[in-house]
């Protein structure tokens, strides 16, 4: 027997449709009402939540939001409507189309209308995990289903992780045995291997919790900025950690927060890069000054999760606040547009050769440039690797021009699939971007490992500049035959039309 919400009642006892249901969690990229601007403030009702994650910031206003969040009203003469599948359309404001863009729906598909179950949400959950939820009581299937792996599966998970440190560590082999919670694995399996878990005595449960939490707030619609992308930052970041200079120095602090960096450091990523939320507007553009504001969203929704969870809850307020304050650090030097202010710093300190890891000021600024070398690690990967990354990036950029085009938005650099291919955008990426990154890490750890990913960047350049030559040959063949003079138009030709005196 199916039972329904019951749901409130509005003024004259005018009942609310079974499809407008209470959401809670995080305002966010994923669960803001519209992505361009949110709704009047007369359409919500009963929002409460943390003003910030520290009262102290007065540029956040809020990050999670704590209990019922939503609740869309929109009376049209006796009917209550909600305009759209997700919950309302949002009003146009002014002139602008792209105002009206929902990003929630920007990638997802048509669902068909079920019934809905009478189990109620009681956890605080994101908008993402709400989402799911929700989707589940509705009796939709979800597009991967968590089907039970059998024994087999668990195991190839288990001997890839004992080879977690190989820098040819496949992830997305990792990820299919893990049935899509490659995140959550590897992480959990790194702190243990780590003695993070008995070091910090942090609850198995919580620690669990908070990384469900964290693999869940990624898209899983994006190409590249998803899950899978954290975990293999977050596997690179260990192979960093191994080597040999930061392994002698590094102390279980640091090495807790380098993994907890990578994990986190793209966390409710929504598929567009800062320039498109800056000429776009979003108010999180407005909220973070055009600075930095994927990276510090990034980072809000970390410290978000993490007291949510209540990971470090057993710890002294000031050492909590002290790792949230570091994590940021870590995750905002990722921002690709102070590439060259952090590179060079760290060529600078290279040429006096005055890095001491005994300093922690000196170890911080190792970790974020090992973060940064994780960040961008694709193009050092294995062939097999590295063009997976390459296409699933390429991807997420194109998606991004085609939105930019149907919203009569000027196109952003690298995102028009007309004037751009896979293989330009990676070598000039590698060649402006990666070589000398990796160059000035060599410079600092010369180890194979680093020689590694140098041998693996060059051949993976030569590789797509092959390519670039083939489809070119390819391209000039295809065009000289089109343009090649038939026969019959060759006056040297010694074949003459069918009909002719010479024949």
């Amino acid at each position: 027997m199916e039972v329904c919400y019951q749901l409130p009642v509005l003024p004259l006892d005018r009942p609310v449709p079974k499809h407008v249901l209470s959401r809670r969690g995080a305002i966010s990229f994923s669960s803001s009402s519209s992505l361009f601007g949110a709704p009047d403030p007369r359409q919500l009702s009963q929002r409460r939540g943390a003003i910030s994650y520290d009262s102290s910031d007065q540029t956040a206003l809020y990050i999670r939001m704590l209990g019922a969040c939503v609740i869309f009203k929109q009376l049209f003469s006796r009917d209550v409507r909600v305009r759209s599948r997700v919950g309302f359309e949002p009003e146009r404001r002014g002139s602008h189309p792209y105002l009206s863009i929902d990003f929630r729906i920007l990638h997802s598909q048509p669902e068909s209308a079920g019934p809905v179950s009478a189990r109620k949400i009681r956890r605080l959950l994101s908008f993402q995990r709400y989402l799911h939820s929700s989707r589940a009581c509705r009796g939709v299937t979800p597009q991967n289903p968590l089907h039970i792996l059998d024994h087999d599966y668990t195991g190839q998970a288990k001997c890839m992780l004992e080879k977690v440190g190989s820098w040819n560590f496949d992830i997305f082999l990792f990820d299919r045995l893990t049935n899509g919670n490659s995140l959550i694995n590897l992480t959990f399996h790194l702190f243990n291997l780590y003695g993070l878990t008995e070091l910090f005595q942090l609850d198995m449960i919580k620690l669990r919790r908070f990384l469900v939490m964290v693999q869940e707030d990624y898209h899983r619609q994006n190409p590249y900025h998803n899950a899978v992308h954290a975990a293999d930052v977050t596997q690179a970041m260990h192979c960093y950690l191994r080597e040999p200079k930061l392994s002698k120095s590094l102390t279980s602090c640091d090495i807790l927060l380098g993994i907890l960096a990578a994990a986190t450091h793209d966390l409710d990523h929504p598929g567009v890069n800062q320039p498109f939320l800056i000429k776009t507007n979003h108010y999180l553009a407005a909220l973070y000054q055009n600075t930095s504001v994927l990276e510090n969203h990034h980072w809000r929704s970390a410290v978000g999760l993490l007291r949510e969870s209540g990971l470090f809850s057993h710890l002294p307020s000031e050492d909590r606040l002290d790792m949230e304050r570091q994590l940021g650090s870590l995750i905002l030097a990722t921002d690709i547009s102070r590439q060259n202010e952090y590179l060079s710093k760290f060529r600078e300190h290279l040429d006096r050769e005055d890095l001491c890891l005994a300093n922690a000021g000196h170890r911080h600024f190792v970790l974020q440039m090992a973060l940064k070398c994780a960040d961008i690690c694709n193009p050092c990967r294995p062939w097999e690797l590295s063009k997976q990354w390459s296409e699933k990036v390429t991807e997420e950029f194109f998606h991004q021009g085609d939105i930019e085009k149907k919203h009569k938005l000027e196109v952003s650099p690298l995102c028009d699939s007309q004037m751009n291919s896979v293989g330009k955008i990676q070598i000039g990426f590698m060649t402006y971007v990666v070589e000398p990154l990796f160059a000035e890490w060599a410079r600092f750890s010369d180890t194979r490992l680093s020689r590694t990913m140098l041998g693996y960047l060059g051949l993976n350049k030569a590789s797509w500049s092959g390519l670039l030559q083939e489809r070119a040959g390819a391209a000039e063949g295809t065009a000289a035959t089109a343009t090649a003079p038939t026969p019959a138009d060759d006056t040297n030709s010694k074949v003459l039309p069918q009909g002719s005196k010479e024949s």
